[in-house]
Formats: C-alpha cells, structure tokens, sequence
C-alpha cells in the first residue's frame, strides 16, 4: 500500500512538473464564440478555400477545353480555360440568367449523354443529398475522355439561411476516392487534399487568405484537411 502511494504521489509530482514546461496557447482574437466574418471572409478579401480551389483549377487548365459545363455561372470557364469552344451553364434554379441547362444534377435525365467535354463542379455537391446520383449523372454527361473537375468541403461552415436545412455533407480523400471510383472507375480519378490546422481554423472563422501567408497556406497536413479535389476522367 505504502508503495502504491509513493509511486502515486511521484507520478503526480512528474506531471505537475510537466504542466510547467507547457506553454499555455495564446488564442489572442480567437478566444471568441462568434466568427470574425459570417461571410466566409469575403468582407475581409478571398475566403480560404478559394485559394486551393482556384490552384486546383490552375494546375489542370489544359481539361478546361471544347464545350465546358459550370455551376451557376461560366467565371472559372473565363478565368482558367485554355481552349474553350462553347460554354454552358447549370443550375437548379430556372430564374438565373446565366442558366442555359436547368436541372436537379442527380436527376438530370434532360440532359444528354456525352455532350460536355469539362464539367467543373466547384463546392456543390455537398448541397446535394444523392451524392451517388449526382455522380453518375456528372459521368454520364461528359464525352468519352471528358474531365470532372470538382471540390468538396472537408471541413466548413454551414451556408448562411436556408444552407441549415441542405447543406448535408463533408467529405474526406477516401470517401471522395470510393464515391468517384464507383462511377469512374478507380484508375480514372485523381484525389487531392489541401489544407492543415491553421487554414481550417482560418476558414472557420471567416479570415480571408490574404490574411495568412504563402507558407501557411501551401504547408499540407492530410490529417487536417480543409478541401477535397478530384479530376475524374471518363474513357
């Protein structure tokens, strides 16, 4: 008995000691229950994730080519295409001006196999409940050798308003791999993570990119990741 105390109050010794050596985490503007911006950091400059959404498509300009397919509107067609012969634009909503195809991506049967040569499907399908749907419908859609260049959110904030009651999902790189392989084929999809612990805090509480630097940014963590990319081919 008399051991067991002494090994007990040793043990208590070593860890009050330990404490002493850990520096406390400084949370300075953090220490907070609100988020400094609720608008994803637009009224601060560029949201976060809008960083490694747009090095995504940077890096794979050369699939953004014929006829392109973009979500609501034809901006990261114009922005990042390199031989674009005709481009269209998908929405659910038929009051949008810009829309030339209306549908519901996982039931899209209005539109016709094989017509796109890129579909860009940036932060959307996270809206959508049949994932698996919206997916094969995304395959289905694109020309034989036609690429999907899509994101996903592994880590953010639910959308302002009604994004409480369809903002669903959150995806890691494995389940995006399973997802897409499913419909592409495993050997036809590239998965990539981006994003450590400080760009999902950053996010999180609405700092803009500009806000962090270039190191902080590009320095990936795959066990914090803030955004999924795939770029699935179909053959």
């Amino acid at each position: 008995m008399e051991e067991r105390r002494a090994a007990q109050h040793i043990l208590k010794a070593v860890a009050k000691r330990a404490r002493r050596w850990i520096h406390a985490v400084e949370m300075g503007t953090l220490r907070r229950t609100q988020p400094v911006s609720r608008h994803w950091g637009f009224d601060r400059g560029t949201p976060v994730d809008r960083y490694f959404i747009e090095k995504f498509l940077q890096e794979n300009g050369g699939s953004i080519r014929g006829r392109v397919l973009e979500v609501k509107e034809s901006h990261y067609t114009d922005r990042f295409g390199t031989a674009v012969q005709a481009k269209d634009v998908l929405d659910i909503d038929a009051g949008n001006p810009s829309a030339t195809v209306v549908a519901d991506l996982a039931a899209a049967d209005s539109i016709p196999s094989n017509t796109f040569d890129c579909f860009i499907l940036t932060q959307t399908l996270h809206l959508i409940y049949d994932l698996d749907g919206a997916i094969r419908h995304s395959h289905r859609i694109l020309r034989p050798g036609g690429t999907l260049l899509a994101t996903m959110p592994a880590l953010s904030r639910i959308i302002n308003g009604e994004g409480i009651d369809y903002d669903y999902w959150r995806v890691t790189g494995a389940c995006a791999s399973r997802l897409f392989g499913s419909a592409f084929g495993p050997e036809n999809v590239e998965v990539r993570t981006y994003g450590n612990v400080l760009a999902g805090v950053a996010f999180l509480v609405g700092m803009a990119y500009e806000e962090l630097t270039k190191k902080e940014l590009e320095f990936n963590d795959p066990y914090f990741p803030l955004l999924v990319s795939v770029k699935a081919v179909k053959r």
